[in-house]
Formats: structure tokens, sequence, C-alpha cells
């Protein structure tokens, strides 16, 4: 996949904001950014391309979630984006709301975590500590298999997912675990000063 990149961060903060206000989307775009960058410096990629696509996976969910991935591209036209970049964004919901398929290992990284990050967040919210630093993936694991827990986080996605990259789903769980431990100040840092 060709990585180039057309814009500048500050203006895919922007669009991101023009189209979603709740703190909760927000926060979401910003660690799956997190996740991607980490993912991509992990596995050799561009960190700032596979950063952007973390960003705005779901630049149209919160104002057009009946169209979720089908009005991506034509919001993502207002920043002059690339076509790998919107392809890899519409992949991630694929099966769902898009028939494009993640191809490349960073559609099917995003595919597989983008529903994994909610799980996690989630899981961190109800720990004393309020934070993924200090959990462990044995409790990820039960929070997973819990299927009340976070329902609204689909865990046939997650499992897809992992099987799309060939990595055991245990994998995948401490990866992505281990990816939000380490962004997590960063993530608060940039809650505060981007989105607040």
């Amino acid at each position: 996949m060709k990585e180039e990149i057309k814009m500048e961060r500050k203006d895919a903060i922007n669009l991101l904001k023009k189209y979603n206000k709740e703190e909760f989307h927000l926060r979401h775009a910003l660690t799956v950014e997190s996740v991607m960058r980490y993912f991509a410096k992990e596995e050799g990629y561009d960190e700032d391309f596979w950063g952007l696509v973390g960003l705005l996976h779901d630049v149209d969910f919160e104002q057009y979630p009946e169209e979720h991935c089908k009005k991506a591209p034509e919001l993502l036209k207002e920043i002059n984006v690339s076509e790998e970049l919107v392809h890899a964004i519409c992949s991630h919901g694929y099966g769902i709301c898009s028939d494009i398929k993640p191809e490349h290992e960073m559609e099917k990284i995003l595919f597989a975590t983008d529903e994994l990050t909610g799980i996690i967040w989630a899981a961190a919210k109800m720990r004393p500590s309020k934070s993924t630093k200090d959990m462990e993936l044995s409790s990820l694991k039960k929070k997973f298999k819990d299927k009340k827990f976070a329902a609204g986080c689909s865990r046939d996605i997650i499992r897809t997912g992992a099987e799309q990259l060939g990595w055991e789903l245990d994998t995948l769980l401490d990866k992505t675990l281990q990816a939000m431990k380490e962004s997590e100040d960063e993530i608060e840092e940039k809650v505060r000063k981007e989105i607040m």
C-alpha cells in the first residue's frame, strides 16, 4: 500500500470535530489513532498514515450512523485525503456497513482493534484505577468472554479480525491492551488539548 499523506493532522482533527461533538466519539478516535500508531511502529510502517486512518475511521458515525462508511468518502474529500486512506477507513466496516474488504495489514488491524478498544476502555473504567496500565490480559479475557459486558462491542468482529491477521485471539487482545497501556497518558493529553 502506497502511504502518501496530503494533509496535516490538524486538518484531520478539524474535520473530525466538525462532524463529531460527543466526547465519547472524539476520545474513541484519539484512542484508535494511538493504537494504530503503535501497531505501525511494531510492524514497520508509516505511523503518521496509520494514525490518520485510526483518527478518521468513524468520521461519519456520529452524524450519519445509518450511512456509516458510506458517507465517509464525501466528508473526507473536504481535506483531500488519498484514495488509500478512504479505502482503509471504509474497509473497517466490512460486512456490517461496507462491502470494501480489508486487504492491507493496516486495514486488517483497524478492523480487528476498533471494537476491541471499546471493550478495553469499558473494562478500564470499571477498575479502581480507571486505567489500562494495571490491567492484566487475564482480566481482559474475562470481560471479553462476558457477552453482557460492553455488549455493543462485537466479539465476532474481533475474532474475525484476529483470523484475518492470522493471529491467535489472545495475541490480538494482548497487543491491543499493550498499545492502550503505552498510549493512555498521550491520549488523555490529546483529549485535554484537542477536544475539551
